[in-house]
């Protein structure tokens, strides 16, 4: 039976049975691959603690039927961890491996998605900067690659440069006043500036910004990636 081998990030686990799990993995050279590990609940298994949710790894996998099976785990990022001991980078994570799993399809291969959760998972679980700041930065470039570039210079809808004081998910980013349509809401102009800051990796800014203004402008993120990802992300739920 046909094998291969690639870089992965586990991005969830499902049990299966009394000793196997289902993985769900982004991968760098075939997309979404959903995979059964097989005995890794056991406490004898080999590479069972590899196969943990935000673990990278190099993976051996053969095609099976409906499955791919995998058969050999080489350690890569040993992010899991650091992240789940810390409650805020745990939720965090959660939210950033959902978007991928939205992102990005079976098959559907995207290398840049792949090396984008990494570098994120690599610098959340080194505490880096701030759970929130490391998921929103995540998301909204995790977005643009997808096909959602957020609009912040100039109007979403008519192009107009800006800057605007309206905000609109749907129409993209940020509007004029001409075409705010009734009940779009003014955003904060240091909120906006928060998430740009975000966006371009600004992170001296970042870092610096006062709790409430980053507040204002995870709500942003928020409804901006909720709705271009067209569900909830469970994870930004929680606090």
């Amino acid at each position: 039976m046909p094998t291969y081998r690639d870089d992965a990030v586990v991005l969830r686990t499902q049990k299966l049975g009394e000793a196997d799990r289902i993985l769900t993995l982004l991968t760098r050279q075939h997309g979404k691959v959903r995979a059964v590990a097989k005995g890794v609940r056991r406490t004898s298994s080999k590479f069972g603690a590899r196969l943990e949710p935000f673990m990278a790894v190099d993976a051996q996998l053969y095609i099976g039927r409906n499955l791919d099976i995998v058969q050999q785990v080489d350690q890569l990022g040993a992010y899991g961890a650091a992240i789940a001991a810390d409650y805020d980078r745990y939720l965090a994570a959660n939210a950033m491996a959902e978007a991928a799993d939205r992102l990005v399809s079976e098959g559907d291969v995207q290398p840049q998605q792949f090396f984008l959760l990494v570098g994120a998972l690599r610098s959340l679980s080194k505490g880096e900067h701030g759970p929130h700041s490391t998921r929103d930065s995540y998301l909204l470039r995790a977005l643009g690659l997808g096909g959602w570039p957020i609009q912040l210079e100039a109007c979403a809808q008519c192009g107009e440069l800006g800057p605007h004081e309206f905000f609109s998910a749907h129409a993209g980013g940020t509007v004029c006043r001409a075409c705010a349509v009734a009940g779009t809401p003014r955003a904060d102009p240091d909120a906006l500036a928060h998430v740009a800051a975000l966006l371009a990796g600004d992170w001296e800014s970042v870092d610096a910004a006062d709790p409430a203004t980053a507040n204002r402008a995870s709500g942003l993120v928020s409804a901006y990636a909720q709705h271009h990802l067209e569900r909830a992300l469970r994870s930004l739920g929680r606090r």
